[in-house]
C-alpha cells in the first residue's frame, strides 16, 4: 500500500478512537451533571442515561459506518491505481510494437 493510503487509513482510525474517547468522557460528565443539578430519582436518572446512551451508540455506529465506507473507497482507489498502471504499460507496449 502506498504511504498516502496508509496515512489516510491511520488518520481515519485515530479519528474514530478520539471520537469514542470524547463520547465516553462526555457521558461521564453528563451523568455527573444530571445527578447534581436535577436530583432525580435513580429510576428517572437511569431512564435518561439509557436514552443518552442510545443516542451515543447510534452516533458511534453511524461514524463507524462512515469510516468503513471511507476505508472501502481507499481500497478501491488503490486497486484502480494498480489497474491504471497496467493499462499505461499496455499502451506503451502497443505503441512500441507499432513502430
Amino acid at each position: 500500500m502506498s504511504d498516502t493510503i496508509l496515512a489516510v487509513i491511520i488518520t481515519a482510525g485515530l479519528s474514530l478512537v478520539g471520537t469514542i474517547i470524547t463520547v465516553v468522557f462526555s457521558n461521564k460528565s453528563t451523568l455527573a451533571a444530571l445527578k447534581e443539578e436535577s436530583k432525580l430519582s435513580d429510576a428517572k436518572l437511569d431512564a435518561k442515561l439509557e436514552k443518552h446512551q442510545a443516542v451515543t451508540d447510534t452516533k458511534i455506529e453511524e461514524l463507524t459506518r462512515k469510516v468503513e465506507k471511507h476505508n472501502n473507497l481507499i481500497e478501491r482507489t488503490y486497486k484502480l491505481e494498480g489497474a491504471m498502471q497496467e493499462v499505461q504499460h499496455d499502451i506503451r507496449d502497443m505503441k512500441n510494437t507499432q513502430h
